[in-house]
């Protein structure tokens, strides 16, 4: 019987010798992304004309993972790291004192260190162990502000129903927060289930680092605005400020400054 490999290893640019098994950490690149980082450098170069290839990537890149994650094109956006688009959603809460957030002892930091580093928080971080979406259900009760889980788990590769933990933050009017790291390029991904969601790139998704996916469900949550912005997060770039500001109408609200066009590019 013949068996033919999931990918042919001369697509990527894998050393002669070496077997790579660590998709989950980092991916090779694809031999294909030098072309498209070539294309972005020719862009880059090329004045106003280029900086509208640029703005146009953005737009294919969101569509791409829209349809990769059945979720609207305005819903996704771009940050630097999953987590700083955690951090963009914990700074908009109002916390109150007695607030708690559910997580499993296990959640990779990406999720958890942003709330864990607050200084003088108001709330508390509760974990569940071990680890099992039954777990966290079970730790949430009227003061839980947030839910975090990853689809996938970093140290094993375990898949998690979210929808237990969709249920326990519909019951006490909790954000879902998802990380979808370890699955997205490779597991069916239904990105209506999370209020916040966030993929970095670099792994199943073939690309680099630089841009992680940020989705933010406005369907579920229409009113949330972050609580700091920067150039690219307004819904225009003039510098009259004696009116204020108007931010996006989209996720690309959670893009502060330029995204990252070459990595968007790959």
């Amino acid at each position: 019987m013949t068996v033919h490999p999931l990918f042919d290893p001369r697509d990527f640019r894998i050393p002669e010798g070496v077997s790579h098994v660590c998709a989950a950490g980092e991916t090779a690149f694809l031999r294909r992304h030098d072309e498209a980082y070539g294309r972005y450098v020719r862009d880059k170069s090329s004045g106003a004309r280029g900086r509208a290839a640029q703005e146009a990537q953005v737009e294919r890149a969101r569509q791409q993972v829209a349809a990769l994650w059945g979720m609207p094109a305005g819903d996704i956006g771009w940050v630097g790291c999953v987590a700083e688009g955690v951090s963009l959603v914990l700074e908009s809460i109002d916390w109150r004192a007695g607030d708690n957030i559910c997580a499993m002892a296990t959640e990779y930091p990406s999720l958890v260190a942003p709330f864990l580093a607050r200084r003088d928080a108001p709330y508390q971080v509760r974990f569940a162990d071990p680890a099992s979406a039954a777990g966290v259900a079970a730790r949430v009760d009227e003061r839980t502000r947030v839910i975090l889980v990853s689809y996938v788990s970093y140290l094993n590769g375990e898949r998690f129903d979210l929808g237990p933990l969709r249920r326990a933050a519909d019951a006490v009017g909790a954000l879902l927060i998802v990380d979808f790291t370890q699955a997205s390029g490779y597991l069916p991904i239904d990105a209506e289930v999370a209020d916040f969601a966030f993929s970095a790139s670099y792994k199943w998704m073939l690309g680099m680092t630089g841009v992680a996916t940020a989705c933010w469900n406005r369907r579920r949550q229409p009113d949330w605005a972050p609580a700091t912005a920067g150039w690219y997060s307004l819904a225009n770039d003039n510098t009259r400020f004696d009116a204020g500001i108007t931010l996006r109408g989209d996720a690309l609200r959670f893009t502060r400054g330029n995204p990252a066009h070459a990595s968007l590019y790959v």
